[in-house]
Order: structure tokens, then C-alpha cells, then sequence
């Protein structure tokens, strides 16, 4: 491939003035030095002005730094194989190093007459350089805070990242609206770019339609109901109180508290006094969002302009309270509101981190938009808790939940952060002497030791802890305590690739030799044997609506309904979700020992004298069966979630059925709970659970014969 193909004159002119000013030379005397016009040299820079390689290569060499030379050694490398990083980042030597390795295992491979099984053991190889290369190359973080509502999670994200502005009484308030019921209409993204800003990511027109008809039930009060939740609930309404405020403000029809000719307050609700006039359901509704004036909602973005005479962390804080409370008139209802800084919020160097402040958990801790960020690499989820009933119990659902679905990576990609109230942390008393501690810290140690009592039973008593009181503890302990984290993350991507290279480099090395291959025989025959032992999955008394089951039973009545009302597809409840947790359940329950006992094994053998020289096909085999059991979870969940979804939507009268319940009396909850068993008992439900099963097998066979294949007989 051509040079210019491979390098765009963007990257190669950004990285020269990167190396450039590091180097101290100023542009106009490293053009005399290349025979080059200022005026040139300025637009290659600014990637304006196409480059040959030898150009590069005569600016670097008049640089003469030892960063322009691994620029140029850079320049000169050739990737076969694995991606090319760029130029910036900080991983070169290891990827080129794998690189090299994966060239010399492709060529090896290629060759006509290599044996099956070694092919095979190559093939793994080259195809976990891949995957680690892949992880170690992607730079984008995101740090996502879980919590349940009012645990103060929104205020410590503005408190580490600054993003806080200072009162008329001299103290600081957070940026992103927090207590006296302000809390985020929706989930909150911060991240890093040129200047202040905030892009919004709408709800469609049949959501917000769907919204409000959940507003109108609670205003028309058509029905009685339901005993769960009594009629004074927060939630009656099935949304939350957040979205309920900017429907209002959105359609003009706030809740007003004028005073009296007593000087009393009184409530006057506009709402109420509107729905009188429409004698149904659907003539409010329309009323209502008509009001809205929805077709001039349509701005995405808004970014500070000083004309506004606002500096420009108090123009943010107005313009997102607007927002988020619905009374910017050119902003429909956020589905997702992202909040643009050009500051750096984690200080971490060749990482862009962006910071998630998801929705706060109120009953409901088994929801989809918190659960995916367990399963993602390049995410770390941080757990929220209060400080005196550490670690919350939505904080070890969770946690359960994450060990129940087969993640493997929560030591890495989780980690709790406790949230002290001042004065919190000195009443704890040592349980020895019963005496008071003398100081946070100490508080801290013990509350420490506490929590790690309490996860013991998960197996996760290691797990990161970190506190920060947001109003007297640094900020810098924060920042420091993610930075770690993310480094654990960035490391383990290191050692998995350096593994991956020693085991190809044994097997490059060892593979001619017929005293070897003679211990790689009689072990491969020994995994044979277990693989034969194991090839029938077990059968399991579950099935996949349980995890939807018991959290019909947890959640409101009301946010049954709202879920019921968009067959099953709701934030709050969503039935795919639950089902797709189900099926990938079923899966571990079936598997996860057999996994377990084939690394045990593999251990066993690889610590044995008479393997040693198999140690490298042992460690190899193990890592195989488990990357294709992790597929085959993500397989499983994938199914239950889509066949099952479409099973239900195909269905309409089990959704009435559910709908016709809303208003008959007490027992809402089990009345729908009982359609959706009927609905799950029935034969060809039970057929798609059989198919369900029927992939676990063919999946599970497929990774032991994945395993067997390495294996010379």
C-alpha cells in the first residue's frame, strides 16, 4: 500500500507539530533546516498539505529527539496483521512486538503441510493477539456512577471534575441540578471538547406521547388505585416525579402555589382544572401535546456565547436546569442530555474518559441502561453507596446479579465509592473497644473492613473501595482512586497480549520437537477424556421469565402498568432485558462449574512435572474454552432478548388482558404476574425455551470441539 494511503495528511501533520514543540524548535527554524517555506511547513502541519515519506523522514532527522526517532521507526513499519495504531499512541513497541509474533504464526499456519491441530493452536493465537490488540488500541473510557436517587452521586461528579459554580453566600453549588427535587430528568453524559456545551439526544414523539399518557392517568385519576402503592405515591403516575415536572412546564401546566387572601399558600393545579374540560383520556392527551408545541422543539445543541453575559459554568448550570426541567421552549424531552467542557475530567494522559451519571435507582436496580456497563471493557462501573449501610443493597443486587450473568471482569471493571456525610465517618466506633474513632480516616479503615465482610459471600471481598466526602474530602482523591482503576483495566489489556505472545513464542519454538509433542500428546488425551466426560449440558429447574417475575414483584404498580402499556419495553421494566438476563442465567447455571473444573484442571496438569512442557497448551486451552464461553452467553442473552421479544409484541392479547386489569381492585401486580406466567407456560413459549436450550448445547459443543481441535491425538 502506498504511503499516502496509510498515513492521512491530517495525522502525520498533527503528530510532526506535536513532536515539533516538544522538541522545543520553533516552526520557522525547522523550515530553514528542511528547505521549506514557513507558509509550507504551516500546512502540512495543519494536515492541509499532502506529504511524501521522505519529507517526514528529512523533518524528523532535523529534529534529531528520540521522539522523532520512533516517529520515524514508526513510519517505517509494516502491519500485516494486526491494526495499525496511531501515531500517538502509547503502545507501539508492545503492538508492533505482537505484530510480529502474529506474522510469524500466519506464516507458519499458511504453510500446506501443517498438521490440523497445530493450525489450529496457531489460529487461537493469532486470533487473541487480535482481540487484546483491539482493547489495548481503544483510548475511550467511560466511568459510569450508580446510585440510587439522593445518594449524592451527581454532586461528587461535579465536586472531582470542578464543574461547580460559587452562590451569592460564597459557597459552591454542583453545575448539574441536584436535591430540592431536582434531580436529572435523564441519564447524563460529560465528556471533553472544545468549549461549553450541551447536546441533547430526544425521546421520540411516541415516547413522549406515551409519557403522557402515564401523566394523564395520574391527572384524570380515571381509575382507583392499586393498594401496593397507595394514592399519595411519588410514582402513582408510573414515571418519575422529574418527568412528570417537565411534562408540566413543557405544556404550561406547572403546579402554581399563590398565596391566599389568608397569606396562606395554596395549590392550583392548572393540570386538574384543564383535564375538567375534556371529557376523555384521548381529548386531554392531545390538549396536552398540542400545548407542547412539539414541531418547534427541535434544537439538539446550544453552546455558551459570553453575549450572554453569564461566565461559563453558571450559563451551563441555568441552560441544563432549563432543559432537564422542560422550560426551554426550543428543547423537547432528553432522552439523553450530553455535557460538553474543555477541560480534561479525569487528569489522565492517552485516554479520553467521559464521565455517566445514569438515572438514580429508585426500587428498581435491575435495569438494562445500568446492567450493560458490567459487561463493557472499556467501562468502569462505579457503585455509589451511602456510608452507613455499606455496601447498599441495590449496590449488591447488582453485584449478585453481575456474578449470576457470568461477568468475569468485576474485579477490574467495578468498584464501589462511598459517599460519607460529614461527621458520618467519626461515629463510627472500633468494634474491640467500642470507643469512637479519632479521625475519618480511621472511620474509613473500619467501615472498609466492614464492607468486605459483606461481599465476602459474593467472592468479591477484594473488590475497589474508595471514599470521598464531596464536601471536606480532595477532589484529588477521587480523580486518583478512578485513575487507578483505569490503569488496572489498561494493564490487564497488557498482560493478556504479553501472555498471548509467550504462549505463541513456546509454540513457535517448540513445535519440530518429537519429545515435546509426545507431552503435548498425552496431555491433549487427558483433555480429551474431559471433554468427552462433559459434552452433555446439564439440566437446570429454572427457566428465563424469572428474573422478569420477581421484579414485577418489586417494582410499583404503576410502573407495571407504564411497562405493560408499551409491551414490556420500558426503561424501568424492560421484559427483554430480564428475559435476555434470564436466558444468559440458564447458561451459567448450566455451565460455569464445568468451565470452572476445566481450568482447575488445566491448573492442575500445568503444576504437574510431567507436563511442564505442556504448559503453554494447557494455559492455551483453558483460555480458548473460556473466550468461547463468553460468546456463548453473549449468544444466549442475545436470543432470549430477541426471540422472546418478538413472541410478545406478536401478541397483543396478553397485553390487554394485562391493561384490562389496571383499576379492578387490590392485587394488580399478581393478576398481571399470573397473565404473564399463562402466557410463559404456554406450549409454544415453552418451545422457545426449548430452542433456547437446544443452543446452549450446540454452543457448548462448539467450544469443546474448539478445545479438541488444538489437540494432537
Amino acid at each position: 500500500m502506498a504511503f499516502d494511503e496509510l498515513w492521512s495528511p491530517s495525522e502525520l501533520g498533527r503528530h510532526l507539530m506535536q513532536v515539533r514543540e516538544r522538541s522545543g524548535i520553533k516552526q520557522a527554524e525547522l523550515a530553514k533546516r528542511v528547505s521549506l517555506s514557513p507558509a509550507v511547513l504551516s500546512r502540512i502541519e495543519n494536515g492541509d498539505r499532502a506529504v511524501t515519506l521522505d519529507e517526514v523522514l528529512d523533518i524528523l532527522h532535523q529534529m534529531a529527539t528520540p521522539e522523532a526517532s520512533e516517529f520515524s521507526k514508526a513510519l517505517h513499519r509494516s502491519w500485516q496483521v494486526l491494526p495499525r495504531p496511531p501515531l500517538d499512541h502509547p503502545e507501539p513497541d508492545l503492538l508492533w512486538e505482537a505484530e510480529q509474533v502474529a506474522c510469524e504464526l500466519v506464516a507458519l499456519r499458511d504453510q500446506p503441510d501443517t498438521p490440523h491441530a497445530f493450525e489450529r493452536r496457531l489460529s487461537e493465537y493469532i486470533d487473541e493477539l487480535s482481540r487484546g490488540a483491539a482493547l489495548l488500541l481503544k483510548r475511550e473510557y467511560q466511568v459510569a456512577f450508580i446510585g440510587s436517587i439522593g445518594v449524592g452521586k451527581s454532586t461528587a461528579i461535579c465536586k472531582m471534575t470542578g464543574l461547580e459554580v460559587q452562590k451569592e453566600d460564597g459557597t459552591m453549588t454542583p453545575v448539574l441540578e441536584v436535591g430540592g427535587g431536582g434531580i436529572t430528568v435523564c441519564e447524563v453524559h460529560l465528556r471533553t471538547g472544545p468549549e461549553f456545551g450541551l447536546i441533547v439526544e430526544p425521546k421520540g414523539d411516541d415516547e413522549l406521547r406515551q409519557d403522557v399518557l402515564d401523566l394523564a392517568d395520574s391527572i384524570l385519576k380515571g381509575a382507583p388505585l392499586p393498594d401496593e402503592d397507595g394514592p399519595s405515591s411519588q410514582e402513582s403516575q408510573g414515571i418519575s416525579k422529574e418527568v412528570a415536572r417537565a411534562l408540566r412546564n413543557m405544556a404550561g401546566l406547572a403546579v402554581q402555589r399563590p398565596k391566599g387572601p389568608d397569606g396562606k399558600r395554596m395549590i392550583v393545579d392548572p393540570a386538574k382544572q384543564l383535564a375538567q374540560q375534556f371529557p376523555t383520556q384521548r381529548e386531554f392527551v392531545v390538549e396536552v401535546l398540542s400545548r407542547m408545541e412539539l414541531h418547534r422543539r427541535d434544537k439538539r445543541d446550544v453552546w455558551y456565547d459570553s453575549a450572554t453575559g453569564k461566565s461559563p459554568k453558571v450559563w451551563l448550570r441555568d441552560t441544563f436546569a432549563a432543559i432537564n426541567n422542560g422550560r426551554s421552549p426550543e428543547f423537547t424531552l432528553p432522552r439523553r442530555i450530553e455535557v460538553v467542557v474543555p477541560e480534561k475530567l479525569l487528569q489522565v494522559a492517552d485516554l479520553t474518559v467521559r464521565f455517566i451519571d445514569t438515572k438514580g435507582i429508585d426500587r428498581n436496580a435491575a435495569r438494562e441502561d445500568i446492567e450493560c456497563h458490567f459487561d463493557d471493557p472499556h467501562t468502569l462501573a462505579v457503585l455509589c453507596s451511602p456510608f452507613n449501610n455499606a455496601p447498599a443493597a441495590e449496590t449488591r443486587l447488582l453485584l449478585e446479579r453481575a456474578k449470576e450473568a457470568g461477568v468475569r471482569t468485576l474485579d477490574t471493571n467495578a468498584a464501589l465509592l462511598i459517599l460519607p456525610r460529614p461527621t458520618e465517618a467519626l461515629a463510627m466506633k472500633d468494634d474491640a473497644s467500642s470507643e469512637p474513632v479519632e479521625s475519618p480516616q480511621e472511620g474509613y479503615e473500619l467501615k472498609s473492613e466492614q464492607i468486605a465482610l459483606a461481599l465476602e459471600p459474593l467472592g468479591l471481598q477484594t473488590l475497589g473501595v474508595a471514599f470521598y466526602n464531596a464536601h471536606e474530602d480532595s477532589a484529588a482523591s477521587a480523580q486518583e482512586f478512578l485513575l487507578k482503576w483505569l490503569t488496572r483495566a489498561r494493564v490487564a489489556f497488557r498482560t493478556r497480549i504479553t501472555e498471548a505472545m509467550a504462549g505463541a513464542r513456546t509454540l513457535l519454538r517448540n513445535h519440530g520437537e518429537e519429545r515435546i509433542r509426545a507431552v503435548l500428546r498425552d496431555a491433549g488425551e487427558t483433555l480429551h477424556t474431559w471433554a468427552a466426560q462433559n459434552t452433555a449440558v446439564p439440566a437446570v429447574q429454572s427457566h428465563v421469565q424469572e428474573s422478569l417475575m420477581a421484579q414485577i414483584q418489586v417494582a410499583y404498580a404503576s410502573t407495571v402498568r407504564a411497562a405493560i402499556r408499551r409491551e414490556g419495553e420500558w426503561p424501568q421494566l424492560s421484559y427483554s432485558h430480564h428475559i435476555g438476563y434470564g436466558a444468559r442465567r440458564l447458561a451459567v447455571m448450566a455451565l460455569e462449574n464445568a468451565v470452572e473444573q476445566f481450568t482447575g484442571h488445566c491448573k492442575l496438569m500445568a503444576a504437574t512435572p510431567r507436563y511442564a512442557e505442556a504448559v503453554d497448551l494447557l494455559t492455551q486451552a483453558e483460555r480458548v474454552l473460556t473466550a468461547y464461553y463468553e460468546e456463548l452467553l453473549r449468544k444466549v442473552q442475545l436470543m432470549g432478548q430477541t426471540v422472546f421479544k418478538d413472541a410478545l409484541k406478536a401478541d397483543p392479547q396478553l397485553w390487554q388482558a394485562c391493561m384490562d386489569e389496571w383499576g379492578q381492585g387490590p392485587g394488580y401486580k399478581s393478576r398481571v404476574a399470573a397473565h404473564n406466567r399463562d402466557w410463559f407456560n404456554n406450549e409454544a413459549r415453552l418451545k422457545l425455551e426449548d430452542e433456547l436450550q437446544a443452543l446452549i448445547a450446540r454452543e457448548w459443543t462448539r467450544a469443546l470441539a474448539n478445545v479438541t481441535a488444538l489437540l494432537e491425538s
